[in-house]
């Protein structure tokens, strides 16, 4: 018998709420939640009320939602079905780890948990995907890494790149050309704050250049 789901739009709505509040405590107005999810800003406000009503978020026209208990354990359930996804993209399929994000969006909706199961175990129960993003445990349990961002880092400060943000594809993609990765030792050489940028020695290798912008998408723990 298949496993009953909710609507997509449930599940979409509620990770993208829960994510907007793991790595920073600003939260997602009316029109932010309508620009992540490609839709008019009036749907977003008849979607929260909806699901205000069912009880996966507390929400007020004009204010920032948050989500209920209902809504967090929902949203746990999506994000680790859509983490483990992309993990086995990259590992088994040689996917980029700036092309599994939209992949992982139509699958994370369709697959089984008895087939999630399998492929958490295939993979050796990873904690983390491909961007340093925690993968929450089958029980919900959800650990995050502790890091800072590189930008915040003093000259003369190194550490290791514990996640870097995929919401810029061409981001991850520039990236890759430095060799920067979760895992990535990292030193912060000079701060060049009059130019918006840093230079970071990556890895042994001499330094390079980093736009604030790009600095700020990477967390490394010291």
């Amino acid at each position: 018998m298949p496993e009953e789901r909710l609507g997509t739009m449930t599940e979409d709505y509620v990770k993208v709420i829960f994510k907007s509040h793991e790595w920073s405590n600003e939260g997602l107005t009316t029109n932010d939640l309508a620009a992540v999810l490609g839709v008019a800003p009036s749907s977003v406000s008849g979607n929260l009320k909806k699901l205000a009503r069912e009880g996966f978020l507390d929400y007020e026209p004009y204010g920032r939602a948050t989500l209920t208990r209902s809504g967090r354990q929902l949203a746990v359930q999506v994000v680790r079905r859509h983490r483990l996804i992309e993990t086995y993209l990259v590992e088994h399929f040689g996917y980029g780890w700036d092309e599994v994000h939209d992949e992982a969006e139509v699958l994370e909706h369709a697959i089984s948990d008895r087939l999630l199961a399998k492929i958490d175990a295939e993979l050796g129960f990873p904690d983390h995907d491909p961007h340093g993003d925690p993968i929450p445990a089958a029980d919900g349990t959800v650990t995050h890494p502790e890091g800072i961002r590189l930008q915040e880092l003093p000259d003369g400060s190194e550490g290791t790149v514990v996640r870097v943000s995929d919401h810029d594809p061409a981001l991850l993609r520039y990236l890759d050309t430095l060799a920067v990765a979760v895992g990535t030792r990292v030193r912060v050489v000079e701060r060049h704050d009059f130019a918006g940028s840093l230079a970071v020695a990556v890895g042994d290798g001499n330094a390079v250049e980093l736009a604030n912008v790009a600095a700020g998408a990477i967390w490394v723990a010291v």
